[in-house]
């Protein structure tokens, strides 16, 4: 797990502090005018930038403009119990006593880990869907990615994405997983891959 304020600013792990707080009493996520009173703020200009910097450290979930869908990352992941197997087919005797732990840490302590909000379905295809939430591991070098790879890349004039990687010569494609939806296609000098992914998490 992510020790508090690590890699944080103070004003940045004051507003995480502050929500860790509130939704541990509330048992949901605050309001944006909520934490401009706490934070003593008048604009709520720069909530947003904290919470946008507390998404890319990994930190927080959310969607960009709904507070309430905001989600704690730490706290999703706690510890899962193995609750034993389940059929697809045939029937099988029901779980009882728990076995062990899911363990996704590995995942968790992978260094600089962070988490975005899925917007969309253009990877649909790849079970990723609208309003999931997808772990990314940082990517230093783009040329170690292997073709295939789901990644989140900067593109000038459209933003972030996510999309397969497919590099061909000096171009890279981003491809996506549903055919209403055409590859984008740059010089491999006019993007930035941010991460690449490493889980999926729905909330249903």
């Amino acid at each position: 797990m992510k020790p508090l304020g690590d890699n944080l600013t103070q004003a940045q792990n004051e507003l995480y502090s502050w929500i860790k707080d509130y939704m541990k009493e509330f048992q949901h996520s605050p309001s944006i005018r909520q934490m401009m009173q706490a934070m003593g703020l008048k604009s709520p200009a720069p909530i947003q930038s904290r919470l946008k910097h507390l998404q890319e450290k990994g930190y927080i979930s959310w969607q960009e403009g709904k507070a309430r869908t905001m989600q704690i990352v730490d706290e999703l992941f706690e510890g899962i119990p193995i609750m034993g197997s389940i059929a697809a087919g045939g029937l099988i005797e029901t779980f009882s006593d728990v076995e062990e732990n899911l363990d996704i840490s590995d995942v968790l302590n992978k260094k600089n880990v962070f988490a975005l909000t899925v917007n969309g379905d253009s990877m649909i295809d790849a079970c990723i869907a609208d309003g999931d939430m997808v772990l990314m591991e940082p990517v230093t070098e783009a040329s170690s990615l292997k073709n295939g790879t789901i990644v989140s890349a900067m593109v000038p004039g459209l933003g972030t994405t996510l999309k397969y990687f497919v590099k061909t010569g000096g171009k890279i494609f981003l491809e996506a997983a549903n055919p209403n939806y055409d590859p984008i296609v740059v010089d491999i000098n006019q993007i930035s891959i941010q991460g690449k992914l490493l889980a999926v998490w729905r909330k249903v």
